[in-house]
């Protein structure tokens, strides 16, 4: 066993013999007896936060956001000002006081504190979750799950040894604000397109620019912690976020921390597809892929793109640019094609092509009813609410971390076949690239000391 492989095993271990039994104070009573609150601290408080996370769950009387940490000491400070505000407004008898923080980890050394939401970047995802887990925090992650499918293997190992609730920012599964999918997704399950045979996904991608030239680093920004497991790279606005809105961050477009828009949006459409699929907790088995990356300017994310991915149920699916932004099931009866329609998650979101809400060749009004005897799928009004529920009943979210982690992965190994000029096959099961050495080194990625997972201590509990 190598050394990256040995180091997985011992920490997913450890997450087992050092907290057989990690049970989340709220759940033992007490501390919720008069206001049945649940303490969340927020982890990032960027666009996504604020624009989305931060006020889906306030609207929840169960929630009370009492925490927020950023690198970015002005976006921690206007956090704590914009929670403090809504609840003023919104909620006046609660006398909220925020609690900031430079560094989520001490944030997670508070024992007060019962959830945490991380909004952070891509590569600073996977790593505050398993650190969330083993200090025995619930957890909602913003997609994707992970940088990298070892990562994000680990952290779904952590999150189901230590009991913690997780919950992916995959909202598209919730009734509240698209009841579309969970519907289309029913329709397919229970055959009314007949016999699946193929699914079509189109998805966005980013534009090539951005200026390298370095910058000095705003005294207000951790730059170092910022870039975490990541290699060092001189600072530039347009690497990491604007410091003058909460408008789309450059960091998006650069591969040093993300894949780009086959992971971006790929997660939330990837994920509804396999759950029309059933194969929420497999994977493709063959993959091909085609695609043009930049060779100019700061952001060298994927440009035009073509994926063809095989599963074992002998569906094909298709991911292109191309196609309308949105899944599209089809089948020996006929298709449905599912989109979010005009509804946006946040305001500074991209217009990257509305389709309609959904569309289908049944023209039977009886086969678009869902009846009795039917398979039904998991049903939440909302995905921050869903997540809240589920702190108290200890019950699987509709998005745990398997089957998150499963969604990111079809995603990873789909922008790995885009490097790679040729078929390659994957095994769902042991999560390797059969007879491919260098496919399987992209897998992971070398983690910069003091950051990563391979370098979190476990932590002692008494």
């Amino acid at each position: 066993m190598n050394r990256r492989s040995l180091l997985k095993h011992s920490l997913a271990a450890a997450a087992v013999t050092a907290f057989p039994t990690i049970v989340p104070a709220h759940v033992l009573g007490g501390r919720l007896a008069p206001s049945n609150r649940l303490n969340i601290g927020q982890i990032g408080c960027g666009r996504i936060a604020r624009g989305h996370d931060l006020p889906e769950t306030m609207k929840n009387e169960s929630a009370r956001v009492m925490a927020v940490c950023d690198v970015d000491s002005r976006r921690k400070d206007l956090g704590k000002t914009f929670i403090e505000g809504w609840y003023r407004e919104n909620r006046p008898d609660d006398k909220v006081s925020v609690t900031t923080y430079d560094d989520y980890r001490e944030l997670l050394a508070n024992p007060d504190i019962d959830g945490v939401i991380i909004s952070t970047p891509d590569h600073w995802h996977a790593q505050p979750a398993i650190e969330a887990a083993l200090a025995g925090k619930d957890i909602y992650l913003q997609k994707p799950t992970s940088l990298t499918v070892e990562e994000g293997r680990m952290m779904s190992d952590t999150v189901h040894r230590t009991g913690v609730v997780f919950q992916l920012g995959s909202q598209q599964r919730s009734i509240d604000p698209w009841p579309q999918f969970r519907h289309a997704c029913e329709l397919v399950r229970n055959g009314r397109i007949g016999r699946l045979t193929a699914v079509k996904v189109g998805l966005p991608s980013d534009p090539a620019g951005g200026d390298p030239s370095p910058m000095p680093v705003p005294d207000n920004l951790n730059y170092e912690m910022w870039l975490g497991s990541t290699p060092y790279v001189p600072y530039t606005v347009d690497r990491v976020h604007p410091q003058d809105d909460f408008s789309r961050p450059g960091w998006l477009r650069c591969e040093q921390f993300g894949a780009g828009m086959i992971t971006g949006w790929g997660v939330h459409h990837i994920d509804i597809a396999h759950w029309g699929m059933g194969t929420e907790y497999t994977g493709p088995i063959e993959l091909d892929a085609t695609a043009s990356f930049p060779v100019e300017g700061l952001w060298n994310v994927h440009g035009p793109y073509h994926v063809t991915a095989k599963y074992a149920n002998g569906v094909e699916m298709t991911i292109d640019g191309e196609l309308p932004n949105g899944v599209r099931f089809e089948g020996t009866d006929g298709h449905i094609f599912v989109s979010r329609g005009r509804v946006a998650v946040t305001a500074s979101d991209p217009d990257y092509g509305k389709s309609e809400a959904f569309q289908t060749s049944l023209t039977d009004p009886e086969a678009l009813k869902i009846g009795e005897g039917d398979l039904r799928l998991y049903a939440s009004p909302e995905q921050h609410a869903n997540w809240l529920d589920c702190m108290k009943s200890r019950e699987l979210t509709i998005s745990p971390a398997e089957v998150a982690h499963r969604s990111c992965t079809a995603c990873l190994i789909a922008h790995i076949s885009m490097k790679l000029p040729r078929k390659l096959h994957w095994d769902p099961v042991n999560e390797r690239f059969q007879n491919d050495d260098e496919a399987n080194r992209m897998l992971s990625r070398s983690q910069r000391w003091p950051y990563g997972y391979e370098n979190v201590p476990v932590l002692a509990r008494g």
